[in-house]
């Protein structure tokens, strides 16, 4: 089989130690003769994988004991109607850096008011707004945010610490990097960027704010029934939960987040420094000080050059370049899986290309 080097947005990069693990247990998991897909979720087996990865997720975010750990299903996007449904009274604050937070906002005007205490959107999503231009209303409910934009290529380095419950969707970029996870009263993130394979949904959620949730919502979506059944209130997605567990088994054994922190941004300075160094041949979408170190952004001067690029790119052996199908343009999804090898073989490519089409800066001949 032909190794690639794959940039997809997500379902993303999975390490291949893990893969090779999964497929060494995946007939007989730990000697019990079934497949971990196969034995009951209510087992002493499953529940020790079970509560092995919420364990693991408190320890390596460095979560108080005021966190519950949550394994759901629907991805974020179900979250974004979970949140107002459970938390909205009257209004909540939305500040808008991409489309992921403005379908979060779309979705929450189904339950109240929204605000929009800051927004991008007049810039093309270009940046991070100011943490302390960030208007919002003691009567808020709480103010949601998107921590990583995929689209646009764009991150938070610093977060507002508004008086009002902290939501935050880091579903692109959790586990990337060192970050204080306590000042978020709520965070969710589905695992099909740095958490593992699609299918299940991480919420970590502090008990003062769980206690303030709507009771008369039904059971299924109730934050409060999975953290009083700890995830197990129906069949939970025992699969996608066992990757995750292998995931952060291998996280670890890369030197926690601080070693994954310190590989993602040598991953992202050097294809940033192939599009910065190209002479506007390349030119990235984020404003440098809103840059994510997961999604590289960046356009060529025209739709042809820039099928071109896919096209050489493809028979070079890399995947998911395309940017998303809203936005055009290219984009490389480095999430904490892509080894750095990838990186530099997709900068030298980078590089040659740029050579290659010099003469012809504006579009082909």
């Amino acid at each position: 089989m032909n190794n690639v080097y794959n940039f997809n947005a997500g379902p993303a990069a999975l390490p291949k130690e893990v893969l090779l693990r999964a497929q060494k247990e995946l007939i007989n998991f730990d000697d019990t003769g079934m497949s971990i897909m196969e034995m009951s979720h209510r087992s002493d087996t499953y529940d020790q994988v079970h509560s092995k990865a919420i364990t693991q997720l408190t320890s390596m975010l460095g979560l108080s004991d005021e966190f519950h750990v949550l394994f759901l299903q629907g991805g974020a996007s179900l979250q974004f109607s979970m949140v107002p449904m459970n938390f909205m009274k009257q209004q909540a604050n939305y500040v808008l850096t991409g489309s992921w937070s403005e379908k979060a906002e779309k979705e929450a005007v189904r339950y109240g008011q929204t605000s929009i205490g800051a927004s991008s959107k007049h810039s093309g999503y270009r940046s991070i707004p100011e943490p302390q231009a960030i208007l919002y209303s003691p009567e808020d409910s709480y103010m949601h945010l998107t921590s990583n934009n995929t689209l646009f290529g764009t991150q938070w380095t610093t977060f507002p610490t508004p008086d009002i419950p902290l939501i935050c969707d880091m579903s692109s970029d959790i586990f990337s990097r060192e970050i204080d996870y306590n000042q978020f009263d709520l965070i969710y993130a589905g695992a099909q960027k740095n958490l593992g394979p699609s299918g299940v949904t991480v919420v970590l959620i502090k008990d003062s704010l769980l206690q303030e949730a709507n009771k008369n919502v039904p059971s299924m979506l109730s934050y409060q029934t999975f953290a009083h059944s700890r995830s197990l209130y129906n069949t939970p997605p025992v699969f996608s939960i066992y990757m995750l567990g292998l995931v952060l088994d291998w996280t670890e054994q890369q030197g926690g987040l601080n070693k994954i922190e310190e590989q993602n941004r040598l991953k992202s300075a050097i294809l940033y420094d192939a599009i910065d160094r190209s002479d506007g041949f390349y030119k990235g979408h984020a404003d440098q000080n809103s840059r994510s170190q997961m999604n590289i952004t960046f356009t060529l001067k025209t739709k042809e050059l820039t099928e071109l690029f896919l096209q050489e790119a493809k028979e070079a052996g890399f995947v998911g370049l395309a940017g998303h199908r809203s936005v055009g343009g290219l984009r490389a999804s480095i999430y904490n899986a892509v080894p750095l090898e990838s990186c530099e073989a997709l900068a030298a490519f980078m590089k040659l290309f740029n050579k290659n089409h010099l003469a012809n800066k504006s579009g082909l001949k």
